[in-house]
């Protein structure tokens, strides 16, 4: 997985003229690549430009002009990438009643440990991920995963977790986008 670099980041001055055209592209890029289970979670596949977008609106919401401050968000942001063979993502638990939501997450507490990518040979690589995101009685509702699939392109992501049981098969396109990636 490429990770992005310094000379890649603009201040965010220039970066506040060139935001729309920049937001309209990354948008198009995270259609794709964002991978819906069961209705209630969301995986969204980072590669090298999502990644830099996120690191690219820090800077602009938090003003960040200091470089050790800018290097810090580069390194942050390239973590969720992994490594040759890895795929990262973003998970959101999308639920929308805040009292549901507090019970999902208190009981899905284990979920990240029964996340998985399947591939072609039913193989099922499962999630590494943050244990600093899992706090002592609830989960948070976003998580940084990632998964080794040593290079190879899944076809199928879901959960075997007790309490939410779901799978998704990737599309062509879906499939495409990380084994660009891979």
């Amino acid at each position: 997985m490429k990770h992005v670099s310094r000379k890649e980041i603009m201040d965010y001055v220039t970066y506040e003229d060139q935001r729309s055209e920049v937001r309209e592209n990354i948008m198009k890029i995270k259609e794709v690549r964002r991978i819906n289970v069961g209705g209630v979670l969301s995986f969204l596949f980072e590669n090298k430009d999502t990644v830099c977008y996120q690191i690219q609106e820090m800077m602009r919401v938090e003003r960040i002009v200091k470089e050790a401050d800018i290097q810090h968000e580069i390194k942050t942001y390239n973590e969720i990438l992994g490594v040759s063979g890895e795929l990262g993502c973003t998970l959101l638990i999308e639920i929308d009643d805040p009292v549901e939501r507090d019970d999902k997450l208190s009981k899905w507490l284990e979920l990240p440990m029964h996340l998985y990518l399947k591939l072609e040979d039913k193989t099922r690589i499962r999630a590494t991920f943050d244990e600093r995101q899992i706090g002592d009685g609830r989960l948070s509702s976003v998580q940084y995963i990632k998964f080794n699939t040593k290079g190879k392109v899944p076809v199928a992501i879901g959960s075997d977790h007790p309490l939410f049981k779901e799978e998704t098969s990737l599309t062509s396109e879906q499939k495409k986008a990380l084994s660009d990636d891979l």
